[in-house]
């Protein structure tokens, strides 16, 4: 384990061009235990933030623990998809439609509302044939059809289910408080972009939970808890195509993660982003969770010090660390592709 770290100060990741830095963002992180304490800090773990989509592994808890999944005999595939912000290519599309067919919905069922693909293809595609988005391509439309699965087996009203006082935005909002440890009641309120309520939480309570996920018997949860935490973890790992897509950190991360399972026999490992760069990991192998936001909400810097805290923290090998280049050594490329500039953290952020 790296020395611990607490610096008071965020950490920087520099965006050079040519021989300058040109441009500079302030990355707060959090690296906490299944015990609660905080092993490594930069900048203000206090910080009151909307953990947005990184908090999806925590809303899946519910789908599990209420025997929804069960009853709905979901794959490990469709639970990852449950924590999913996917891209909306062809493949993504066809397991939301699959599973709302399943449990006898439809879109018009899901509140998540519509925009277009992240997946280039299936955007392009849409344009071409002067379609327009559906909920389906909401990024969330997985998450919301878990709701909906829910909801069904509980036998409450699907109509409104984003709405705060409904039992399945309580439900998630009562996981929020037990596995961050802490009292909800007095932070900030909001709408995610998906609808739902988004409660403000500390970073450093955003780590913790994601601790807790990690090692749940260390964290003291009981059996239904920690089975639906392991069950989520190793559905996301296995599964990370369908959380994410092609050409994003979560994906490469996961992917690499099973590499590094398969030489070492290490456990996998499981990452999840959130909108305004909110990143989270959940790592077994350690019994750590990591929380990560950049203050400027530009997503290049919390990918960029993300890969680089799990590469410090010991997730990757050397097989591993190839396959994250594109996030490790990321690179600033001009009009016609020649590299021009890089985007790091400064240099010295992993050293007490």
């Amino acid at each position: 384990m790296a020395t611990s770290i607490h610096s008071p100060n965020p950490a920087v990741v520099e965006v050079t061009r040519g021989t300058l830095v040109e441009s500079r963002h302030r990355v707060h992180a959090v690296v906490a235990d299944a015990a609660g304490a905080v092993v490594h800090a930069w900048g203000d773990g206090d910080l009151e933030i909307f953990p947005r989509s990184a908090i999806k592994p925590l809303q899946t808890l519910a789908l599990i623990e209420t025997g929804a999944a069960d009853h709905w005999r979901l794959t490990d595939e469709r639970i990852a998809l449950a924590c999913a912000s996917h891209s909306a290519s062809a493949a993504h599309i066809m397991a939301v439609e699959a599973w709302l067919d399943d449990i006898g919905r439809g879109e018009d069922d899901l509140e998540c509302g519509a925009h277009m693909p992240t997946d280039e293809t299936a955007a392009h595609r849409l344009i071409k044939q002067g379609a327009a988005p559906t909920r389906l391509h909401n990024n969330c439309s997985g998450k919301h059809t878990g709701f909906l699965a829910t909801a069904l087996h509980m036998g409450e009203d699907l109509r409104g289910y984003t709405g705060a006082d409904h039992p399945v935005q309580r439900r998630l909002y009562q996981a929020l408080m037990d596995m961050g440890g802490a009292e909800l009641s007095g932070t900030g309120r909001g709408v995610d972009g998906c609808g739902i309520p988004v409660y403000g939480m500390a970073l450093s309570a955003l780590a913790r939970a994601m601790a807790k996920m990690a090692d749940p018997v260390a964290a003291g949860l009981g059996a239904a808890r920690r089975a639906a935490a392991q069950r989520i973890v190793q559905s996301m790992a296995k599964h990370n195509f369908m959380v994410s897509g092609r050409g994003r950190l979560d994906h490469a991360a996961m992917t690499a993660g099973i590499g590094v399972a398969k030489r070492t026999g290490a456990p996998v490992f499981a990452t999840k982003t959130g909108a305004e760069a909110v990143h989270a990991a959940i790592l077994p192998g350690l019994g750590l969770g990591v929380a990560v936001k950049a203050e400027d909400g530009t997503k290049r810097a919390s990918d960029v010090l993300m890969a680089h805290l799990l590469n410090f923290l010991g997730a990757f090998d050397d097989g591993a660390r190839i396959e994250l280049a594109p996030f490790l050594d990321m690179t600033v490329v001009n009009a016609e592709g020649a590299p021009v500039g890089a985007v790091r953290p400064q240099a010295g952020w992993d050293r007490a």
